[in-house]
This record gives C-alpha cells, sequence and structure tokens, in this order.
C-alpha cells in the first residue's frame, strides 16, 4: 500500500529551543496515524510543518509526491488542517457555511454542489443545517467542522484534538466518523489528542514525541505487549518519563 504520507527527519529550531529534531514516520493510504506527546512535546510544531503553515529548519515531509518544501501550494491541494481552536461564523446558518467554504475549493457549481451534499452526509446535522451555527452544541459544531474538512476527499487529514470539549456520546461520533472515512473511503488521518482512550480506539499505529524526539512508534496492542502495560496511557507515561532521564 503506498504511503500518502513520509516524514523525513523533519526538524524546526526556535533560538535556543530544538522543538522537533530529525522526526520520521510514514502514513499508508487510509491509515490514521496518532502523534502523541506531552504538552510542549513538538506536536503542534511537527503538524504546523507538514501542513505547511511552519517551515521546517532542517528536513522534509512528502504528501501524496510533493514536497512541503518544493511544493507547497501541491500540499495545500491534499491536505485538510482543522486545528483544535478551530470555528465557524456563528451568523451564518449551517448550509450557507458549507457553500461558503466550498466555494473556497472551486467555482464549478456542479463540484460546489457535490461538495455541499458530500458534507451533509457526514457531519448528518439535518434540518438543522438551516438554523445559525451561534445555536449549535459544541458537538453539532465540530461535526460541522470535521464534514467540511473532509467534503473535498483530501489524501490527507489533519486533525488536532478532533473531540476536544466534547461530551462522550459526541466524542464518540466523532471517533466513528473518521474510522468510516478511512475504512470506506481510504482517506488518511494524522491525529493529535491527549485523551488515550481516543487514541487506543481509532489509531492503527502511535507515534510518542517527547522534548521533539519521536520515542516509539507501533500498533497500540504492539506497544502494550512491548512495555508490558494494560493500556496506551501506561505506555505514553512510561516512554515520556524514561526520556525524561536521558
Amino acid at each position: 500500500m503506498a504511503n500518502v504520507l513520509e516524514v523525513k527527519e523533519l526538524s524546526k529550531q526556535y533560538s535556543k529551543v530544538l522543538a522537533a529534531d530529525k522526526v520520521s514516520f510514514e502514513i499508508a493510504e487510509g491509515e490514521i496515524f496518532a502523534l502523541i506527546g506531552p504538552n510542549g512535546a513538538g506536536k503542534t510544531t511537527t503538524i504546523r510543518m507538514i501542513s505547511t503553515l511552519l517551515s521546517p529548519t532542517a528536513g522534509d515531509a512528502v504528501v501524496a509526491g510533493h514536497s512541503i518544501l518544493k511544493a507547497p501550494a501541491k500540499v495545500r491541494e491534499c491536505i485538510t488542517y482543522l486545528p483544535d481552536e478551530a470555528g465557524a461564523y456563528k451568523q451564518m446558518t449551517g448550509i450557507k457555511y458549507l457553500r461558503f467554504m466550498a466555494g473556497l475549493f472551486t467555482t464549478d457549481i456542479d463540484k460546489l454542489n457535490s461538495y455541499v451534499d458530500r458534507a451533509k452526509q457526514i457531519c448528518g446535522l439535518g434540518d438543522r443545517l438551516n438554523d445559525k451555527i451561534g445555536s449549535y452544541s459544541r458537538g453539532m459544531i465540530r461535526k460541522l467542522l470535521l464534514a467540511r474538512a473532509v467534503m473535498t476527499k483530501p489524501k490527507l487529514a489533519i486533525l488536532d484534538e478532533p473531540t476536544s470539549g466534547l461530551d462522550v456520546l459526541n466524542a464518540i461520533e466523532i471517533r466513528k466518523m473518521i474510522k468510516r472515512l478511512a475504512a470506506e473511503e481510504g482517506m488518511s488521518f494524522l491525529l493529535s489528542s491527549h485523551n488515550m482512550l481516543e487514541i487506543e480506539f481509532v489509531s492503527d499505529r502511535v507515534g510518542i514525541i517527547s522534548k521533539g524526539h519521536l520515542m516509539v512508534t507501533g500498533r497500540p496492542e504492539e506497544l502494550k505487549a512491548r512495555y508490558e502495560a494494560p493500556n496506551l496511557e501506561n505506555v505514553f507515561e512510561r516512554v515520556v518519563k524514561e526520556n525524561e532521564v536521558h
């Protein structure tokens, strides 16, 4: 299976702080990869470099055959990035917001309508799309934003804390949406989350980053076996503490 993303010794230096140090990993087509670590570990820096929002100090990343250094515009055509703090225009109705966002990607009316129809199906908000976003719950807004992010069928969807602040039921729905898009449509995902239960449930593979170094990667079950841990949370704790010692 071909790789949608190949990260090659990606590094970022901020003055005296090395935020990411030769980070390397890959994501295959239809794979859900989670990049996890403590606050300040380098997750967001790495994600923003892959998203072409930050320029790396060294290294490269290739998305669907396009280098973030040599062809950033092509990379942006292949990805979508949904940050934790993303919001929507509260005075717009849900449907107008989707049409507005679709119009940023195409002027072809048929293609625009297909994007909107796809987003409507994914978010599952039904008639509530006719209401103003300001009346939506946080869970509804997150579903709308996720649908907006994937309506163009990007090769790689980058989601930072996709269920942050959601109640259990809404979080479960978002996770199921992500797994369904990967399984049924072959979409690849790069996730970041502090919720280890979520990561264990939704991810095919996990990378643990600490102090800018990608310490380990593997399937959740493999990592639990390697560290003789009952859950991913314990694996995370051991990996991070071991790195703090060195």
